[in-house]
């Protein structure tokens, strides 16, 4: 059991983050191998040029939003490690929204404890922050806009969501999934939604509640496609989304066009990387690639996304969660800095598994990590030894495929599937029960 209270648990955490950050500043100026992310100091080259009055896109390899630079100013003039501490409170802030979030389902507290422990003290993502990687921002923005959902504010996470997709292109993918979810069955003029809880009996309670929302989708589906809550958060979203780009636009014109949008949507990385299209991109770097193969890279994705959200958007937690790995695993470019992505939801579907941590959890952790760690090795060699290991290297990005396809099928199984909200009739209904 876990004695330590949540402000402890974050207090740990932002002293430990704090001599993370102190640590990678000794580390950057005494070794040879640098802490700091090569992104951050691309982040903080652009920051500098808006400083001054100039455009970031003067900075090579800046693609991101000038919210980014912005935000990276005071870098210019306080301390170079601004964006890391940042970045590291955005992280906090992601254990904080975990617990919050799963304490509106009712899950008890020692569930909740151990979820923000899985994100707050896992290596991989208490590194991100500290070496100045901008992921957190987004993953704290992305589980704010689930609390607005689950609060019934609609106008709120319709705003961040415009603000996000601006910031960082990929969360568009959750569009459609929030559409199906802000259902009329839940979502009623002044009336809050009804969250569904976390009880022992999950197996009961979840098929219940799903036979319960599959017959209000059916009655449904055709007269109330546009209610109130969908056109107010399509409208709200995109037009946040419209204003920042329009307003970028205005200051920088096509160059931020590009590089902080359509290179996102067009993208094609020779180098090595974790897809499994990178080694055809490769070999036909040359020459621009035709429609046709651009269209078959991203139709094995788009296949996916659309059954995913069928199957799951009512749980919209687990749904976000599915369609990031799978977003992920068949992207065209893959760094490990995507994980971070859908580990920051790992911790908001664990109290609806029934796979145990011993052995089947056990596995699959090691089957990821094993996965990851074979192509990290045919990496090293290509990168570091100069070996012709792209045959090699390819056939590590498959069976990392292989590998999280298999693993998430494991957890769609093992998964207690639930829909967040109740119907309004489902009161009327207990009472008489």
């Amino acid at each position: 059991m876990i004695s330590l209270k949540p402000r402890s648990i974050l207090l740990i955490s932002a002293i430990f983050r704090v001599g993370l950050i102190l640590f990678g500043e000794w580390q950057d100026t005494h070794v040879e191998v640098r802490y700091t992310d090569v992104d951050y100091l691309v982040f903080s080259d652009a920051a500098s040029l808006m400083a001054s009055g100039q455009s970031p896109y003067k900075r090579t390899t800046y693609r991101y939003s000038p919210l980014l630079a912005f935000l990276l100013i005071p870098n210019s003039f306080t301390s170079r490690c601004w964006g890391k501490f940042l970045f590291s409170a955005s992280d906090l802030f992601v254990g904080l929204f975990i617990r919050i979030i799963l304490k509106q389902r009712k899950v008890p507290d020692d569930l909740c404890t151990y979820s923000m422990l899985i994100w707050l003290f896992n290596p991989f993502t208490f590194t991100i922050g500290t070496r100045g990687n901008c992921e957190p921002i987004v993953c704290a923005m992305i589980l704010w806009i689930i609390i607005c959902l689950n609060n019934g504010n609609v106008v709120q996470a319709a705003f961040w969501y415009g603000l996000i997709v601006h910031f960082r292109i990929y969360p568009i993918i959750y569009a459609l999934p929030i559409i199906i979810f802000l259902d009329p069955c839940f979502f009623r003029s002044g009336t809050k939604p009804l969250l569904s809880d976390w009880t022992s009996d999950q197996g009961k309670a979840r098929q219940i509640n799903s036979e319960l929302t599959d017959k209000c989708v059916v009655s449904d589906a055709l007269k109330s496609t546009f209610t109130r809550s969908r056109i107010l958060f399509g409208l709200i979203s995109g037009t946040v989304f419209l204003l920042c780009t329009g307003f970028f636009f205005r200051l920088y014109g096509w160059e931020f066009l590009h590089e902080a949008l359509l290179y996102h949507l067009t993208r094609t990385d020779p180098r090595h990387n974790f897809s499994i299209y990178f080694y055809h991109i490769y070999l036909n770097y040359e020459r621009e690639l035709s429609v046709l193969e651009k269209l078959i890279s991203f139709l094995p994705q788009f296949i996916v996304q659309l059954v995913l959200i069928l199957c799951f958007a009512k749980d919209l937690v687990f749904c976000f969660f599915v369609q990031t790995v799978a977003f992920v695993a068949f992207n065209k470019v893959i760094t490990a800095q995507y994980f971070v992505w859908f580990f920051c939801l790992l911790p908001l579907i664990l109290p609806w598994s029934n796979m145990k941590l011993k052995w089947k959890g056990l596995c699959c952790i090691l089957l990821w990590m094993g996965a990851q760690t074979h192509w990290l090795l045919w990496g090293y060699l290509l990168e570091f030894k100069g070996k012709n290991v792209f045959l090699q290297l390819w056939m590590a990005s498959l069976l990392f495929l292989a590998a999280n396809t298999f693993i998430l099928i494991v957890l769609i199984r093992h998964h207690n599937y639930g829909p967040v909200f109740r119907q309004h009739t489902d009161l009327k209904t207990t009472k008489t029960t």
